[in-house]
């Protein structure tokens, strides 16, 4: 093979169990490229792709605000380090600010789990300077994969064989006001919240939970962490969707589609929580690097000014609406906000769905067992989601008669 031949997918599939951990099987698709929507696989097959990522790509891929703002900073200045400060992470979290509308400040990671690890040390200095203990949250949630993320994540297959935890996390049935309330005392730190639960297949609370949520950390003193790592940056059709209800937390964390395709994450805390760590308190040496805070402030402005917030909700509508308007025994319904979905099955054949929808020309992600998670980039069309949700009536079709 000559240095610019390609490999097919299937030499590569080979390479990269060979030469990677085990840890994600090995992908069954391949890409090699990209344009808005739309991605190529290494023997050149086109895929629409509806999952974004995992809500990552924002602006679809080689979108070129993207392109220009990242290929302009790496020539310029890829890397500082934290012992020197750059514009692009004092603009970025400024812009931050300015769409959270709250007095608070911003400590820049790489990802989604640092976020939450950052957010996790912070809520125990503070716990730590009032004699608070424990940790509540929500049974199924997922906060990633490091170890103080983890100890907080729900979700037992993952979690249980990394324990024991170093710190002490209870967990309640999300959605249950009750249940979190008797489980908040005067001894709890912190409340670790998704808004809508993204890994148990983006499921929402019911209405008035996160401000119910607000109120009874008040009531105990307790921090409310939002962890907005998927949920955020338009993704709902919102800058964040804690805005849904009003409610102000006192920790945020971001990360995925903050740089559209860049690792950057966030964790920002807001009024007395916003200065809880010291200097010394953590860090992070790429946290903030001035390439990834330039695709962020890409994103950002991209998604200001081509008014991406109402097209989400616009074609998000249209995508709830087409698959809800479907009649097949293996659909039981759609559930989520904007361009963050999931496909409810009637029975476990999620990875058959998948399976089907790739071999039609669509990627998705089968989430849950009977859930199907779509999270296409923000760019995606209505025409786009037209032929989706026409071609989804046969791709159930093909899903339910797989043995």
């Amino acid at each position: 093979m000559s240095p610019h031949d390609s490999p097919n997918g299937e030499a590569l599939a080979r390479r990269f169990e060979t030469a990677l951990m085990p840890n994600y099987g090995v992908p069954p698709v391949a890409l090699a490229r990209g344009e808005g929507s739309r991605v190529w696989d290494a023997d050149g097959r086109r895929y629409l792709d509806m999952i974004g990522g995992i809500a990552v790509s924002s602006l679809g891929h080689g979108h070129p605000a993207l392109v220009g703002a990242v290929s302009r900073q790496v020539a310029t200045l890829a890397h500082t380090s934290n012992l020197f400060l750059h514009e692009p992470e004092v603009l970025l979290a400024e812009r931050l600010l300015g769409l959270l509308r709250a007095p608070a400040k911003v400590l820049f990671t790489n990802s989604g789990t640092e976020a939450n690890e950052a957010a996790l040390k912070l809520a125990i200095k503070y716990g730590k300077e009032r004699g608070r203990t424990y940790f509540v949250a929500a049974e199924n949630s997922f906060h990633g994969r490091t170890l103080g993320a983890l100890a907080l994540t729900g979700k037992r297959s993952i979690r249980d064989p990394f324990g024991p935890f170093p710190v002490d996390v209870r967990f309640v049935p999300y959605g249950d006001a009750d249940a979190l309330k008797n489980a908040v005392t005067e001894e709890c730190a912190a409340v670790f919240l998704e808004p809508t639960q993204g890994e148990a297949g983006v499921v929402p609370p019911p209405d008035g939970y996160f401000t119910a949520a607000r109120e009874i950390c008040d009531a105990a003193g307790a921090l409310l962490v939002a962890d907005e790592i998927q949920s955020a940056i338009g993704r709902t059709g919102h800058w964040f969707a804690h805005q849904y209800e009003g409610v102000v937390p006192d920790v945020l964390t971001l990360a995925k589609g903050l740089g559209g395709g860049l690792p950057i994450g966030a964790c920002i805390g807001f009024g007395a929580a916003a200065t809880v760590f010291a200097k010394g308190d953590h860090g992070s040496t790429f946290g903030g690097n001035p390439v990834s805070a330039a695709a962020a402030l890409a994103v950002l402005d991209t998604i200001d000014g081509d008014g991406l917030l109402e097209h989400v909700r616009t074609v998000g509508a249209e995508l709830a609406a087409g698959i809800t308007a479907i009649d097949h025994p293996l659909l039981a319904g759609v559930r989520g906000r904007g361009l963050w979905l999931a496909l409810v099955l009637t029975a476990e054949r999620a990875a058959q769905v998948q399976a089907a929808a790739q071999r039609a020309g669509f990627l998705v992600n089968a989430l849950q067992p009977d859930a199907v998670r779509l999270a296409p980039p923000l760019v995606i069309t209505s025409s786009e989601i037209a032929s989706f949700v026409a071609a989804l009536p046969a791709i159930l079709d093909e899903a339910a008669d797989v043995r």
